[in-house]
């Protein structure tokens, strides 16, 4: 019985780390530190009605992307390394296909709606309430989720079309679509312009306006006249440039070049940045150096301790 349309494949044999086993639990400790840090950040808003703002609203929406995003192939890596068998069904891998897609698409789009949000909050502060309500968050979200089903849908209904003969071994750890695409015995035209499109308007376009946003907010920093204050204020936007300049920077790699150019081993390298470096980073950058964070964190623990 064949699982897709003219397939002839039944499962696919994952190539990418588990034969490495110092990497493979490399991988699992940072899954660990991701889902702790982010399951954290999200008890943490949600108990604390000091933190049910805008920035912790697109915040706890982040931290859910990033604990979903990272449980989408890392659980599957653990357990092809532990029963020593790197498989993966046609089905199986279709719908982590889609899921990455999803969540990968959703995090481009909230990350920019927090550059949006700073960047109201720095530059317009009188209208803030006004420009950051729940209506206008909520449609931010919306269209973030929107974006990424359309963008997800695309992806994993062109790879539905395509056909795998005999060749099922994926050089990656996941199933990511470069991977998929250099396995079909079909023509892969039409998924290479997908790809590109897709990947174009989801990257090029959040990371223009992120990096825009946040050059009128380190504009409006020139202008504080404490020391410390300004100080202050670089070392929180630095290290939220770092964080998306890393997720954009690696995917842009990875999507973004012809599918000639590089190698495969170049690209899961490069994977390892957005798939997991990225979603274990977000929590501490954007929570353990903020200060409304710090100060709800002591207060709980302090309660939960008398």
């Amino acid at each position: 019985m064949t699982p897709g349309n003219g397939s002839f494949v039944t499962e696919f044999i994952l190539m990418g780390l588990t034969d490495q086993p110092l990497l493979c639990f490399l991988f699992i400790v940072m899954y660990v530190v991701t889902v702790l840090g982010n399951l954290g950040l999200i008890i943490l808003i949600w108990l604390n009605l000091y933190l049910h703002t805008p920035m912790y609203y697109f915040l706890f929406n982040l931290s859910f992307i990033d604990l979903c995003y990272s449980s989408v192939f890392t659980p599957k890596m653990r357990t092809n390394f532990l029963s020593k068998k790197n498989v993966i069904s046609y089905m199986g891998c279709m719908s982590q296909l889609y899921f990455f897609c999803f969540f990968c698409i959703s995090e481009c789009y909230v990350l920019t709606s927090m550059a949006y949000d700073r960047y109201v909050a720095n530059c317009n502060p009188l209208l803030y309430n006004i420009a950051m309500s729940l209506k206008v968050c909520s449609r931010l979200l919306l269209g973030s989720y929107l974006m990424a089903f359309s963008g997800a849908m695309a992806h994993s209904g062109c790879m539905l079309r395509l056909t795998f003969c005999d060749a099922n071994t994926i050089n990656h750890y996941l199933c990511d679509i470069l991977p998929l695409l250099q396995l079909s015995c079909t023509s892969t035209y039409v998924n290479e312009l997908v790809v590109f499109i897709v990947a174009g308007i989801n990257i090029i376009m959040p990371s223009i306006t992120i990096f825009v946003s946040y050059s009128f907010i380190l504009s409006s920093i020139l202008h504080v006249i404490s020391t410390e204050g300004r100080s202050k204020a670089f070392s929180t936007c630095s290290s939220h440039i770092i964080a998306v300049s890393l997720f954009f920077g690696s995917g842009a790699f990875m999507y973004l070049k012809p599918s000639s150019a590089g190698s495969m081993s170049e690209g899961k390298i490069s994977s390892v940045f957005y798939t997991n470096v990225v979603p274990m980073m977000n929590p501490l950058i954007y929570s353990l150096r903020n200060k409304d964070v710090k100060i709800v964190l002591k207060k709980t623990l302090r309660r939960r301790k008398y």
